[in-house]
């Protein structure tokens, strides 16, 4: 799908996210990485594509951040309904997200790498990805803190512990498990895509 088609499906989605949200304040919030990175990717797409496997996932993290920005994490219907099915103790959504924060960037950080530097595919190119994806996922939390701070109570719905003291903790490890298993499904196919977008 064309850069100018998921630009407009996500313009759609976050009018209709943004309809009567759970919580305006936290709509923003969770929605602020979509309102940056869109205008970079229409800034930039004709003199550094990317591949159309990174736009996909790019759109499909943006639907996750939309569902949980409207209801919150914490109350999203999915997560409610795998709580159940799954005998969980709270919603999952927010897990969801957090793999998503690792699995998609990872993505993005190797496609930044190999245009960008001299690294070859191997085993540094996996660390320095996965740890790039960990850098993210920790600077969020980071975030995370700092609202809490400044919010106070009312960061609860941005924060989506749902009671966990070590929720924090869990986040950060399954960006990490994102950043793996999108490093260990997709890196041939990614591969592919790269070979036809630096050939052109």
């Amino acid at each position: 799908m064309p850069l100018r088609l998921y630009c407009a499906a996500l313009i759609a989605l976050l009018a209709v996210s943004a309809w009567r949200p759970y919580d305006l304040a936290t709509w923003a919030m969770e929605l602020a990485p979509v309102f940056v990175v869109l205008p970079l990717l229409w800034a930039t797409h004709r003199r550094f594509p990317l591949t159309p496997m990174l736009y996909a996932l790019i759109f499909v993290h943006a639907l996750v951040l939309a569902l949980g920005g409207h209801y919150t994490y914490a109350r999203v219907p999915l997560g409610d309904w795998m709580r159940e099915a799954f005998q969980l103790s709270r919603n999952p959504y927010d897990g969801i997200g957090h793999f998503m924060q690792g699995f998609v960037p990872a993505i993005a950080a190797r496609e930044l790498l190999l245009r960008h530097t001299r690294l070859e595919r191997g085993g540094w190119l996996f660390v320095l990805v996965t740890a790039t994806c960990l850098a993210i996922s920790a600077i969020y939390e980071l975030i995370e803190w700092g609202a809490a701070v400044a919010i106070g109570q009312g960061a609860d719905e941005f924060l989506g512990t749902q009671g966990d003291p070590w929720d924090t903790q869990k986040d950060m490890a399954l960006a990490w498990v994102g950043a793996m298993v999108a490093q260990a499904l997709l890196a041939r196919w990614h591969d592919r895509q790269l070979a036809r977008i630096t050939a052109r």
